[in-house]
């Protein structure tokens, strides 16, 4: 396939009546997006021009397309995935708001397997609205992990030089420690190695573990998960030659400020790390999901019904998901050329020894 001359991003509009929109649009009023990627939003011509108008956008151009096979590399594509019957009620969680989510997140995924667009960014979706017996998925990751058919993911927490994973992912706090596991770990501290390094070139980061329970189980007085499970698979990941510490307990952890000592930090359930992220940076945070064969971001943020049209919702958290989408997608073009490149250079050498 011939190299694209910018980066093609493309952008799911997410709940149509929640934030997704305005921030989308408000951040692509901005002429000099065009110089860094190329957007493809996936939604309709009625929705964004809705959008435009309640936000006085009139300077933004965009241009309506079938499919991201008609791009223009200089303007704001929108791929028209909805009907002409699409109702946009701003602020209100609805079904038709759910199935409008659904089908520009199917669109772009559809896109991205065709090879069309280089990153993906997900505005953000209601869980509860999306539910249906063709989409029966907690979330985001869940659906692309499915659809890409990637074994492990991770959701990793990005604002500067903060990075926190989430181990156990959207799951109900009692069921946690059950998936807590040595090879859960394990795998998980393969994939945040790889992953500093494929697409952050990081090479061999530090990686901070938390500790399940208060006080990092003290010795297994209050809980055995550390000593039976934690350390043992922290002991593991350091003979693999990957820089592991830890457990620590989060609230000294992060109290102290010795998550700056660090490049990744891995928690173990979801309040945990998210609590932590969002009281450092909540404004100008990204969701990314690693383990995929493709790349993809999202704000740090959910729908905010109560803020729709209100004019008062930051764009921070959604800009830094295209900046990161764009720099992830170039770094790990640039990995696998090098790699491609030290390859052949061993086959040449190879090649001359035999001669």
């Amino acid at each position: 396939m011939k190299e694209r001359k910018k980066l093609r991003i493309g952008i799911t509009h997410g709940d149509i009546n929640g934030i997704g929109c305005e921030i989308i649009l408000k951040t692509l009023n901005d002429v000099r997006i065009l110089e860094l990627f190329t957007p493809v939003v996936y939604s309709s011509p009625k929705v964004i021009a809705y959008y435009r108008k309640a936000f006085g956008l009139n300077s933004l151009n965009s241009y309506t397309v079938r499919s991201a096979e008609e791009v223009h590399d200089d303007r704001v594509n929108v791929v028209n995935c909805l009907t002409d019957e699409v109702r946009v009620e701003m602020g209100k969680s609805t079904p038709q708001g759910g199935e409008a989510a659904v089908a520009s997140l199917q669109a772009a995924v559809t896109d991205m397997k065709s090879g069309l667009l280089d990153a993906l960014v997900t505005a953000p979706i209601n869980k509860h609205n999306t539910q249906s017996d063709q989409f029966r998925f907690a979330g985001h990751t869940e659906y692309l992990q499915s659809k890409f058919g990637s074994s492990n993911v991770l959701m990793l927490m990005i604002s500067g030089s903060l990075r926190i994973g989430i181990l156990t992912g959207h799951v109900p706090l009692a069921e946690v420690p059950a998936l807590v596991t040595q090879e859960k770990l394990l795998t998980t501290l393969r994939l945040i190695d790889r992953t500093m390094l494929e697409d952050f070139s990081i090479n061999r980061p530090r990686i901070a573990v938390l500790s399940l329970n208060p006080h990092a189980g003290e010795n297994g007085l209050l809980g055995e998960e550390e000593q039976m499970v934690i350390i043992p698979a922290i002991e593991k990941a350091k003979t693999e030659n990957i820089s592991v510490f830890g457990p620590y307990p989060s609230d000294g952890f992060f109290g102290s400020e010795n998550y700056r000592k660090f490049d990744v930090i891995l928690a173990m359930y979801h309040d945990q790390g998210m609590t932590a992220f969002k009281t450092l940076c909540f404004d100008s945070g990204v969701n990314y999901t690693a383990g995929l064969p493709i790349v993809r971001t999202s704000p740090a943020h959910g729908t905010a019904y109560e803020l729709v049209g209100m004019d008062a919702v930051s764009v921070e958290s959604f800009r830094q998901a295209l900046y990161m989408a764009c720099d992830i997608a170039a770094n790990r073009k640039q990995y696998h050329k090098l790699k491609a490149n030290a390859m052949n250079d061993v086959e040449l050498k190879q090649n001359a020894m035999d001669e």
